[in-house]
């Protein structure tokens, strides 16, 4: 996961950077604060996503509608007082975990099988999840292949990279963003692909 570094580190050889522009997407979401690694509320948070997110899936099929695979699970990572964004206090920070929708899906389908969820599969985390419509907009990003923990040299190579182009972020309307196109319980930690985009403003 996240951590602040300094830029002046050494690097080997620097990823490819991207600009994007992300466009307005649906996404369901869960909000929540801890330490990801050691936070039942993180664990029962993704665990009621993904539920609610294949039920979505049959639902939708069922009533005849699109077929469609479960997106990659995404995370936004921040803390109110940015100088604690770092590795060694994980306890303090915020999370919005995230999993990408088709527009088909529908507020009322979400909060229906929320509710058979929480109540069938004993997952009250499920009544947390909300349905929303999030644009980025500009932002830079990079395919950081290896563990969570070595991260950070890839994301001040990130921050520099913006930084250069004349560009700014805060870490509040601009907060880090993670997608995990690797899953953790089924990948050896140095094959996990993560993508690290950061959100960015003139200045």
């Amino acid at each position: 996961m996240m951590t602040t570094t300094t830029a002046d580190q050494r690097r080997p050889a620097v990823p490819r950077h991207q600009d994007a522009t992300v466009p307005r997407l649906k996404f369901l979401c869960v909000d929540g604060h801890g330490d990801p690694n050691t936070s039942p509320a993180y664990a029962s948070a993704v665990q009621a996503l993904y539920s609610v997110s294949y039920a979505a899936k049959f639902a939708v099929q069922k009533a005849g509608g699109i077929t469609f695979k479960v997106s990659a699970l995404e995370g936004l990572w921040w803390t109110e007082d940015l100088s604690t964004f770092s590795a060694a206090r994980k306890s303090e920070w915020d999370w919005t975990m995230m999993i990408r929708q088709p527009d088909a899906l529908t507020g009322d389908l979400v909060e229906r099988l929320a509710e058979q969820l929480a109540a069938k599969k004993s997952m009250p985390a499920a009544r947390e999840l909300r349905l929303i419509s999030f644009e980025e907009g500009a932002a830079a990003q990079v395919l950081h292949v290896g563990p969570y923990a070595t991260e950070a040299p890839t994301i001040a190579r990130l921050h520099e990279f913006i930084r250069q182009q004349g560009f700014t972020f805060d870490g509040h309307h601009h907060k880090h963003h993670e997608i995990y196109l690797g899953d953790p319980r089924r990948s050896a930690p140095e094959k996990l692909r993560t993508i690290i985009r950061q959100p960015y403003a003139a200045r």
